[in-house]
């Protein structure tokens, strides 16, 4: 059977349809808005539908469009696993899992939320590094397999994903021996005494902290704030200030580092959220990250 249309015409209206756009669509595939156009137009004319119509400022999916992007997912997921099986068939088996890490989430934590999966024979893991918003639309086209973050993925019709709560820890503060002993003297109060090393807003506990300090009357004095939790923790061990982190690394923090937990920041808690594509095949890797439901009984 032949067709009139290619595999690219198909890949770049999936684009445009995950991406609600053809100007976001065209940056992410790194070619011009007009070849887009021009590639999404010819699959229409192709399948003599209309795939896309304009919603505000933007582009949204017809009935036929949405009928077509399901079975382009299915295309897309399977085209995906090509490349895996050529080498897997060529050379020595090897497990493959993307993983997408959020710039807000703690870095300390990160190891901890993929141990279930780390002992995995011929292991290939892939960790990626990035703002939030960027690795779901990696994650909306197949470029990841799975995105570990501090927050669930907000709402978007044209971005198909799931997250999963993965759970959570309480935040403490830390500080190195310089500032150990006059951050914990009439804690938390003495906070307001000491410079305090603080993550940027690109962190979604960061706004819990800065209500926790208010409520507590401290007023900070900020002398750094970092977008890498795990540069945040260097500096805080090189004493240039106290800092806050997830509880759940205290071990960690305070033997490797020689860090002193000087109080606990008590109601606030940090969240770790596994964010997937809604698709039906599902990674065996993600699978086993996710908490597993307790067994049926009776």
């Amino acid at each position: 059977m032949s067709m009139s249309f290619s595999y690219r015409h198909l890949y770049y209206f999936w684009a445009v349809a995950k991406e609600g756009g053809l100007t976001r669509a065209a940056e992410r595939l790194g070619l011009s808005v007009q070849t887009v156009s021009t590639q999404v137009r010819e699959l229409e004319q192709s399948l003599g539908a209309a795939l896309l119509k304009p919603a505000g400022r933007g582009l949204t999916l017809t009935e036929a469009g949405q009928a077509a992007l399901e079975v382009a997912e299915q295309i897309f997921v399977l085209g995906e696993t090509l490349p895996e099986r050529v080498r897997d068939a060529s050379t020595a088996p090897a497990v493959r899992l993307a993983v997408g890490i959020s710039d807000g989430l703690p870095k300390l934590v990160v190891q901890r939320l993929l141990q279930p999966i780390i002992d995995t024979p011929h292991l290939r893991l892939l960790c990626h590094e990035d703002e939030f918003d960027d690795l779901l639309g990696d994650l909306a086209l197949h470029r990841l397999d799975v995105v570990l973050a501090d927050r669930p993925a907000p709402p978007n019709p044209n971005l198909r994903v799931y997250s999963h709560a993965l759970g959570s820890s309480p935040m403490a503060w830390f500080a190195a021996p310089r500032w150990a002993e006059a951050a914990a003297r009439n804690f938390p109060a003495s906070l307001a005494d000491v410079p305090l090393l603080l993550p940027t807003d690109h962190a979604a506990v960061r706004i819990r902290l800065d209500h926790w300090l208010e409520r507590h009357g401290v007023r900070a004095k900020v002398a750094g704030e970092f977008e890498d939790s795990a540069l945040l923790a260097t500096f805080g061990a090189a004493g240039m200030g106290v800092f806050p982190a997830a509880a759940l690394m205290s071990d960690k923090l305070v033997q490797r580092d020689g860090l002193v937990r000087v109080g606990d920041c008590v109601g606030v808690e940090e969240a770790f959220y596994a964010v997937g594509t809604d698709k039906k095949i599902v990674h065996p890797l993600v699978r086993r990250l996710l908490p597993q439901p307790a067994d049926a009984t009776g």
